[in-house]
């Protein structure tokens, strides 16, 4: 069973941080790339990071030098650090995992940004 849980989102204000976690089903975790999306109000989900099992990573440019992602082989956790953070960036995020061409979703943690 595939199992996606995030947390960590909460109320920061601009040029805070925040690290969100998602953690993993132990028996998918070490094979697969996990990615994080967002969706802000109104608007579509985006692509934010991902990290492949080797631990290579990628970045939308909106977040590159701000955001790293990283992963737990121990907790079966990948992680989102999120720094100098912005109003824009507000928006829930979801951790993703694709399976045999299904994408798996977790249920969200709301990330607002604001003074």
């Amino acid at each position: 069973q595939v199992q996606l849980v995030e947390s960590g989102g909460g109320l920061v204000q601009p040029g805070g941080s925040l690290r969100l976690s998602c953690a993993v089903s132990a028996s998918i975790f070490k094979t697969n790339t996990i990615r994080w999306y967002r969706q802000a109000p109104g608007k579509q989900r985006e692509f934010v990071a991902y990290i492949t099992s080797g631990g290579s990573t990628n970045y939308a440019d909106s977040v590159k030098g701000r955001f790293t992602i990283s992963r737990d082989s121990v907790k079966n956790t990948v992680y989102l650090q999120m720094n100098s953070l912005k109003p824009e960036d507000t928006a829930v995020f979801y951790c993703n995992l694709r399976l045999l061409s299904t994408d798996y979703w977790g249920q969200g943690t709301q990330v607002t940004v604001s003074s």
